[in-house]
């Protein structure tokens, strides 16, 4: 399997990943940074939270690198987190601002 397919695998997994706040998953809500596989499948995640002091800031990350630990080709999963640049709303893709009636 190349990059390109683990990577889509790994997004499909993430999409399935919701803020409890916002019926939004976390990918549609911008709140993945950048997603990095290695020729040995170990992936790391940049991301980030809709506030520093979210009240998931402990679980979510968590519950992250668990789903992209799940996709079968992948060996290691670590997320790490930052808030440089912040989230903001423009970070959202068009179909959750339209879920959430931003546009």
């Amino acid at each position: 399997m190349d990059s390109n397919e683990l990577g889509e695998k790994i997004v499909r997994a993430l999409k399935t990943v919701y803020d409890p706040e916002i019926p939004v998953d976390i990918y549609e809500l911008g709140l993945i940074y950048d997603v990095f596989v290695n020729e040995d499948n170990h992936v790391k995640v940049i991301m980030t939270l809709t506030t520093p002091n979210c009240p998931v800031a402990e679980t979510l990350p968590l519950e992250v690198e668990d789903k992209v630990r799940s996709v079968e080709e992948v060996v290691e999963a670590k997320v790490e987190l930052t808030f440089e640049p912040p989230w903001t709303r423009e970070l959202m893709s068009e179909e959750a601002k339209l879920e959430l009636g931003f546009l």
